[in-house]
């Protein structure tokens, strides 16, 4: 049985380069953000990939613009 293939749009979990994307910041800045525990909770999979939970509000809102304000960026 096949996977139908879903855009990042319809998943509930997101690579970090999907959340950059949405968020409109560099790789770099999403680790500063992990680094000092401001970044939306990840979750490590066996492979040590990151994936990072979509929060149930659009990007965009304070769920997602939080870190951006707290770092100061």
């Amino acid at each position: 049985m096949t996977t139908p293939n879903r855009t990042a749009a319809g998943r509930a979990h997101l690579t970090i380069a999907e959340v950059c994307a949405e968020l409109g910041v560099a790789r770099s800045t999403f680790y500063d953000w992990r680094a000092a525990k401001k970044a939306p909770r990840c979750i490590k999979l066996p492979n040590g990939d990151i994936r990072i939970r979509r929060p149930t509000s659009k990007p965009g809102s304070a769920a997602w613009r939080m870190p951006r304000e707290q770092l100061g960026r």
